[in-house]
């Protein structure tokens, strides 16, 4: 569905819709971050932040990359729900550049404050979510309004992560909540999205069975995942967190069975959402895991599970479809798009890896897969997120 245009809009291409400014720079601040992680990990450079150089490293990818990408997201898709206008122009390039300054603010902490910095980067979500729900409630588009949920739920989180890092000197309860509120927006939009993309390609190149509706057995999963993961996030060693975990994992297996993904695999672009989120139900087994089984499966494998596989692949596969979509362009995976999906998985494969084999080749291939990724993306769609839509 096409967004509105009610009016006439002049200005650049690049800040006619939100998924364009915050896909291409979220994007290139997703390789360049891991692009310095990787000497700051080694320990042959030095951050300017006042977190430790591994929160830092979170921080970053949850409340940096994720947000913009997810801010993209929402302001393009908004529109679509509520029938009002986009946001662009000059207020989109105020939301760009408040998600800049946070960056800036949060590498540059020790010579600013960290009070200043938790003011500056904290303010960006808050502001996306007053924009979302006035467009949400003057749109009287209310199913849409859970969306929302986990958005605050992670601005809250970030605000948190500073406290925690300036008190504990390090973050600790806001990594977890952080996380939490992302798998939960994924559970949200990907079972919104999956199984209709999917259906649509099924009904017209493989006619036979289709994606399960959308009911009660998915209220259902995303609930129980949620009371999981609000339980691992508060009491990460309770056995009950691990089981509730677990349970949620089996959940969300089964939901993931329901969509059919078997059957697109002649479509990369619809196979990819399923495989990206086939690490939501892997992350849960692993967190499970370790905590019920500790001495076997480390705590960073569901972390990584979660934050490289569903996170990183997820966004990836959506910035792909949706800038295709909305630039007018054919909804077909070339080459390029294709080594994009490849790199993303052997990252997020590869860092999961890394965490029972902890070598510093597996995390480096890990790291240079992560960055050929979004490096690809911005080499096969830079040019369609930065000029007017094809005719």
């Amino acid at each position: 569905m096409g967004i509105p245009r009610l009016r006439a809009y002049t200005g650049p291409a690049f800040l006619s819709y939100g998924f364009r400014p915050f896909f291409f720079l979220g994007s290139l601040y997703a390789a360049l971050s891991i692009l310095l992680w990787l000497p700051i990990y080694a320990g042959e450079v030095d951050a300017h932040s006042a977190f430790v150089a591994v929160d830092w490293h979170i921080h970053e990818m949850l409340f940096g990359y994720l947000p913009a990408i997810v801010t993209g997201f929402l302001l393009t898709a908004i529109p679509n729900w509520t029938g009002r206008l986009p946001v662009q122009g000059l207020p989109l390039l105020a939301l760009v550049v408040l998600w800049l300054a946070g960056r800036a603010a949060v590498y540059f902490s020790t010579d600013i404050g960290w009070q200043a910095a938790a003011v500056i980067d904290g303010s960006f979500l808050f502001v996306v979510a007053a924009a979302a729900a006035r467009e949400i409630i003057a749109g009287r588009n209310w199913r849409n309004l859970k969306v929302l949920l986990p958005l605050v739920v992670m601005a809250c989180a970030n605000g948190m992560f500073h406290i925690e890092a300036h008190l504990q000197g390090t973050s600790d309860i806001s990594r977890r909540l952080g996380m939490a509120a992302g798998i939960v927006l994924i559970s949200l939009i990907g079972g919104r999205i999956i199984p209709s993309f999917t259906r649509n390609w099924l009904a017209r190149e493989n006619p036979g069975k289709l994606p399960a509706p959308f009911g009660r057995f998915d209220i259902a999963s995303i609930a129980i995942s949620a009371i999981a993961l609000g339980a691992w996030t508060f009491a990460p060693h309770n056995r009950v967190s691990g089981m509730l975990m677990a349970v949620a994992a089996i959940c969300q297996v089964w939901r993931l069975s329901r969509w059919a993904g078997e059957r697109t695999l002649r479509d990369p672009l619809v196979l990819i959402l399923h495989l990206a989120y086939a690490f939501v139900p892997v992350g849960f087994a692993l967190v499970s895991a370790s905590i019920l089984l500790p001495a076997i499966v480390p705590v960073a494998a569901g972390l990584h599970a979660f934050g490289v596989g569903a996170v990183g692949s997820m966004t990836v596969a959506v910035m792909a479809r949706a800038t295709l979509g909305h630039t007018g362009r054919q909804l077909r995976a070339g080459l390029q798009t294709i080594v994009v999906f490849a790199a993303i998985l052997i990252a997020a494969l590869s860092r999961i890896l890394a965490v029972f084999l902890p070598k510093d080749a597996i995390v480096n291939v890990a790291g240079v897969a992560w960055v050929l990724a979004f490096a690809g993306f911005l080499l096969a769609y830079g040019v369609a997120l930065t000029t007017p839509k094809a005719k």
